[in-house]
């Protein structure tokens, strides 16, 4: 198992991962028709976007915690 102390940066290269393939999958199938190659060129693309979402979502993430934490009211 993996220790809870990187529990966060886990999240991180999870969710930049999954929403970096499906960003990349729609972007692709608009641009290039299916039968195109669309695989091999999904599969570039979602790399890529994978390659600076990632530190986006490390960058990103706290500051929407504090943004969150200011829009939300306190229960109590």
């Amino acid at each position: 198992m993996i220790p809870a102390r990187y529990g966060p940066v886990l999240f991180s290269f999870i969710l930049s991962g999954v929403m970096s393939l499906l960003v990349s999958g729609i972007s692709t199938f608009r641009a290039v028709p299916v039968d195109q190659g669309f695989v091999g060129l999904w599969v570039g693309a979602w790399l890529t976007g994978w390659l600076f979402a990632f530190p986006a979502v490390m960058l990103a993430a706290p500051l929407a915690r504090k943004v969150v934490a200011r829009i939300v009211a306190v229960d109590g």
